[in-house]
């Protein structure tokens, strides 16, 4: 049974910080495609279509039948784990600082035999299932965990290693009055985090429904605004470096098309709030984070930005808006790169039109801010990089997978 975590002492001021290391990141461009199921949470494998042959590892051409026509799709992640070693030794630096390190071979009902890392719960000859999880350095690897959940099984090295999970961290809200922002930190309560440092960037507004959050005392309410250079910057140097997450909950959504509409104003707000705001943010407290991406149980771990769907294809009605949420996810691709170093996992997590008061004329199915809410907090705890809320969002991804050309004419 899997040791349960134990919340970590404060860390000597004078101790210096480890330095984070990456496992190997060589992949074939077949072999993307098992990082393309990973980041969204799917376990997918390569079927030939000729004779229906499940393929591991990625490759050309059938095993069987040598037929060119493989496509990644939904596959039996079920097996039988046949073997385990413990690696006690390794030449890779991050498994070298790892170790014990336990892998084993899997038998897949589907077909294929693969090497996997097995999660401790797992003995030979059991029924296993297979996930697919991103490691630190963004790539798909294969994790042996029980069939059935186990006590304290997301504490496992192995699983902890690859998410982000929020339990016995400190987290930055960014905007603690939003909606999103509400409903985010009681998730994040509930999931166990040490503390919630929630954004408040209106000190003037007061909100009944916010002050009785700031009751708990895990929850530090910061006087900051991502719109003021000054006040990312105050906020940044006071606690960036205890920040293990950051959840980007600002928005400033209006609605009015680009041809009609000359108001520069609202342009720049929705620019400034979810575009240069989330750079602002990145550059006061990104560099921190990255410096503590190995500083031990509860180093920094993610960054997460909480988009509209409309950064995929803008929605006409809500133009400017849209273009802010585009450029927004510009910004989180790059820092996705930026973060790559130091293993530090950007999550986009993009939602469907919110229940709220600024989609007050928006037909149904609208998105329960609590359902974005406990997206990210599985997100984080499955450590998957991007998440779709909602049957809006659901039906975008498939259709813009299938005819991204009809979805841009359609809206």
């Amino acid at each position: 049974m899997t040791e349960p975590l134990s919340r970590p002492a404060h860390k000597n001021p004078v101790a210096r910080t480890r330095q984070a290391t990456r496992p190997p990141a060589a992949r074939s461009r077949r072999a993307l495609g098992l990082t393309a199921a990973a980041a969204l949470g799917r376990f997918e494998l390569q079927v030939c279509q000729a004779c229906s042959a499940v393929q591991y590892p990625p490759r050309e051409v059938c095993h069987d039948c040598l037929s060119d026509a493989l496509r990644w799709q939904a596959v039996d992640a079920t097996g039988r784990l046949l073997a385990t070693t413990v690696l006690s030794h390794s030449n890779d630096l991050y498994f070298r600082e790892r170790l014990p390190w336990r892998i084993g071979t899997v038998q897949m009902r589907a077909g294929p035999s693969v090497v996997a890392h097995v999660h401790g719960d797992c003995r030979e000859g059991d029924e296993v299932q297979l996930t697919l999880k991103l490691d630190r350095s963004g790539q798909a690897v294969m994790i042996a965990l029980p069939l059935q959940a186990t006590p304290h099984m997301e504490d496992d090295k192995t699983l902890r290693e690859t998410s982000c999970d929020p339990k016995f961290r400190r987290v930055l809200v960014t905007d603690g009055k939003t909606a999103v922002g509400l409903t985010v930190i009681r998730a994040l309560l509930d999931a166990g985090v040490t503390a919630v440092f929630a954004g408040d960037p209106e000190i003037w507004r007061r909100s009944a429904e916010f002050d009785a959050l700031c009751q708990d005392e895990r929850v530090h309410v910061q006087d900051m605004n991502i719109t003021d250079t000054d006040s990312v910057q105050r906020i940044a140097r006071s606690i960036g470096g205890k920040v293990d997450i950051l959840i980007n909950t600002a928005d400033h959504q209006r609605e009015g098309g680009i041809l009609f509409n000359r108001d520069m104003n609202k342009a720049r707000d929705a620019l400034d709030v979810n575009c240069l705001g989330l750079i602002r943010l990145a550059q006061h407290f990104g560099p921190a984070m990255s410096g503590r991406a190995a500083d031990g149980v509860n180093n920094a771990v993610a960054w997460v930005n909480v988009l509209s769907i409309y950064a995929h294809a803008n929605l006409p009605a809500q133009g400017v808006w849209s273009v802010s949420q585009a450029a927004a996810l510009s910004v989180a691709q790059c820092l996705r790169h930026e973060f790559l170093t130091s293993g530090v996992r950007v999550i986009n997590v993009f939602a469907g039109p919110l229940d709220h008061e600024w989609e007050q004329l928006t037909p149904p199915p609208r998105v329960n801010p609590k359902a974005v809410a406990t997206a990210i907090v599985k997100a984080l705890q499955q450590g998957t990089e991007d998440a779709y809320v909602g049957d809006v969002a659901q039906e975008f991804l498939a259709r813009w997978r299938d005819n991204p050309k009809g979805l841009e004419r359609e809206l």
